[in-house]
């Protein structure tokens, strides 16, 4: 069986629901919210777990009714978390994200006594696929350097040193247009694909890769197969909530990976389940049935 290694962030979540965006200096009351736990590899851990892959999380949470949360719910789809380490003096990572209903858009509060990070990395198996989302970029350079024969993907969805670090280790690099604007200084202009060609070109050398692949939202993914940039289109829906879909989108490049499709299927295998995603409020909760994914892909691949 093969098996997978998550490494990084892991939060608890709260989303809320409004029609428009709280003003300044008011009293609002929320009466419908959703919790569950989240953060960028913890969510991919999840989904591949619910896909049905055999799937570890290694990550820090605190002594907490929030840390406990996202244990618990970890552990129910099979997750394997003997490698989560508790943290006694600092509190579990907790997001508070508003979601606009009419616009479909969010805006997310990440907060933290400190972002703590891992002290072990004494694994006792051998991960055939490693993700890592540069929450810990230590924890990560060490255990791909440990087991050299793993595939290796990055979640790089924030701009930061440590998540550029943990991505030119990695064999493959997934980032969102946000990373890549701000690595490059190039700015994305959809009526120029000039501009996509650029970014990407210049993206991959400063990363010294070849295996990139950025997300662009609506406007679906870049990539590079046979040495051609290509876009692959987004799943056209009315979307609720696009708080969860980079995760999505990650969790389901990786499956696409793990059962040997190339990067071109992995993409647009990927863009369908981050597309279904954004019908749902959440992100852990908003991660599609892997049945539903195929029966989309299979349609549009007749």
């Amino acid at each position: 069986m093969i098996k997978t290694l998550s490494i990084g962030h892991a939060s608890y979540d709260i989303y809320v629901q409004v029609e428009e965006f709280p003003k300044e200096n008011v009293y609002e009351r929320f009466v419908n919210k959703i919790g569950c736990g989240g953060g960028d590899a913890s969510n991919v851990a999840y989904m591949l777990a619910k896909w049905g892959v055999s799937s570890t999380f290694a990550g820090t949470i605190g002594n907490d009714m929030y840390g406990n949360r996202i244990q618990k719910e970890l552990e129910s789809v099979g997750v394997d978390t003997r490698y989560i380490e508790t943290t006694y003096d600092k509190d579990t990572n907790v997001s508070f994200t508003i979601v606009n209903t009419k616009t479909a858009s969010s805006t997310l509060f990440n907060y933290c006594d400190e972002y703590v990070k891992l002290r072990k990395f004494d694994f006792d198996f051998q991960p055939d696929y490693i993700i890592v989302d540069g929450h810990d970029s230590y924890a990560a350079k060490s255990t791909i350097e440990r087991f050299p024969k793993a595939i290796t993907i990055c979640d790089a969805s924030r701009y930061a040193q440590e998540v550029i670090d943990s991505a030119k280790l990695c064999q493959y690099v997934v980032c969102t247009k946000d990373f890549a604007e701000k690595m490059t200084n190039i700015k994305v202009d959809f009526n120029n694909t000039a501009t996509l060609v650029n970014l990407y070109d210049v993206l991959r050398k400063k990363l010294d890769h070849q295996n990139i692949v950025v997300t662009l939202s609506e406007h679906g993914a870049l990539y590079q197969v046979d040495n051609q940039i290509k876009v692959s289109p987004a799943l056209m829906v009315k979307a609720v909530d696009t708080t969860g879909a980079g995760d999505v989108f990650h969790g389901a490049f990786a499956y696409s990976l793990i059962k040997g499709w190339n990067v071109e299927q992995a993409v647009r295998f990927a863009n369908i389940a981050a597309g279904l995603s954004t019908q749902v409020i959440g992100a852990r909760t908003s991660i599609p049935k892997l049945q539903d994914v195929e029966k989309i892909y299979e349609e549009k691949a007749s």
